[in-house]
């Protein structure tokens, strides 16, 4: 193993961090152009590098907060352009990386982070765990048909490219974020987004619904075909909601749109009814599931008691080998949580727990895969209601 430090990168070093990550993704490096756009996406003093001694491994993040179960919020560190060398993978480098970046996170107060993953197989020997899931979907729109008693919805204003990028953020910050794993947007996510529709090859449009007390929902989209004449797909970008009438007045704009043969939409939450607005709910297909939000507890006693719990007390003990002051026991209950010396009903790994916490999996499936070592099976149904939610996690931001 070679000897390499890691180290706070330099804002100088921020464009060689950057086309290390995209070598590492196999993306060719940016342009003198491309770099002016991207550089005001990064949040200053976020980024790190491992050096030996030229760059040969980088992380970076930026600050945002997350809905956790019951409503509440607590800040999040959101994880992203994680890349090592290729002739350096397999040396410690990521290892070191991580740690580097669960101690600043520590230090800052952050006792949560979140990634999207590249790979599903590299995170959770750090702790990290699929806590958010998204289905994606594609409805037949000549056959699709709304049930009557679907609401009409209301009013619709459509936006051009111009329109959509002056009013994103705005619109976004505007809707409430109700799921738990939803996370708020920094300033520095939206250069990116802007950058992104502005390379599209199609007009990019958004369709704002506007309900009784105003704007409440809204979907960004392009229509794509491969050659003129060919099936047209409508691609579903953005879609966020806070009404009912706003899902199904917006669903009902779509399929309202000409020229198009089918409408998708990836990694949309798991509970999501699109299929019940219709008659035949087999003309909204579920293509696929896929993990939607790796998370990790870095603060694991702050963070169980942050979140609100319904049922019997639960105790439960956490193995976490990369940051091993988190492990322990701890006493679950509806007045929250606390390490305690009682018994454990459960014992789980650092990255199970990430799993179970946003509510998106239960114990006793975890328990049926072999993540969730119980006592029994009364265990693991008082766990199953303590960690219960109401609705299924989501972050439904890219970054």
């Amino acid at each position: 193993m070679s000897d390499f430090s890691v180290r706070p990168l330099r804002s100088d070093e921020d464009r060689a961090a950057l086309d290390l990550f995209r070598r590492a993704l196999h993306v060719k490096e940016m342009t003198d152009e491309e770099w002016s756009a991207a550089a005001m996406s990064f949040q200053p003093d976020r980024g790190l590098g491992a050096f030996d001694p030229e760059l040969i491994g980088t992380v970076r993040s930026f600050d945002s907060e997350v809905t956790l179960p019951g409503g509440g919020t607590t800040p999040l560190a959101a994880v992203s352009l994680v890349g090592v060398r290729a002739d350096r993978i397999r040396r410690g480098v990521l290892t070191a990386l991580m740690r580097a970046q669960f101690e600043d996170f520590a230090a800052r107060g952050f006792p949560a982070a979140m990634l999207h993953a590249s790979e599903g197989a590299i995170y959770g020997r750090f702790g990290y765990g699929v806590a958010a899931r998204g289905k994606s979907i594609e409805v037949d729109r000549h056959r699709a048909r709304f049930r009557p008693e679907v609401p009409s919805g209301g009013q619709i204003s459509l936006l051009d490219l111009e329109g959509t990028i002056e009013q994103w953020p705005s619109l976004f910050d505007a809707l409430p974020r109700t799921r738990p794993g939803m996370i708020a947007r920094s300033p520095n996510l939206w250069p990116g987004y802007v950058r992104e529709v502005r390379r599209s090859t199609t007009p990019i449009a958004t369709a704002v619904h506007q309900g009784p007390d105003g704007t409440d929902g809204y979907v960004t989209y392009t229509v794509e075909r491969s050659h003129f004449g060919a099936p047209a797909q409508l691609k579903i970008q953005s879609f966020h909601y806070a009404s009912p009438d706003a899902f199904a007045g917006l669903w009902r704009y779509l399929l309202s749109v000409d020229l198009v043969d089918r409408i998708t939409a990836e990694k949309r939450p798991l509970d999501e009814p699109v299929e019940l607005l219709f008659t035949d709910p087999r003309h909204a297909a579920v293509q696929k599931t896929l993990d939607e939000g790796w998370l990790r507890l870095v603060d694991v006693p702050a963070m169980l008691d942050a979140r609100t719990y319904h049922g019997e007390p639960v105790v439960i003990e956490v193995n976490d080998p990369f940051l091993e002051h988190n492990s322990g026991r701890y006493r679950l209950s509806e007045e929250g949580a606390a390490r305690t010396t009682d018994p454990a009903d459960l014992g789980l790994d650092a990255d199970t727990l990430s799993m179970l916490y946003l509510g998106g999996w239960r114990a006793s499936d975890l328990a049926t895969a072999g993540r969730v070592r119980a006592t029994g099976e009364s265990a693991l149904e008082r766990a199953d209601l303590l960690f219960g939610t109401r609705v299924n996690p989501w972050c439904g931001t890219f970054f």
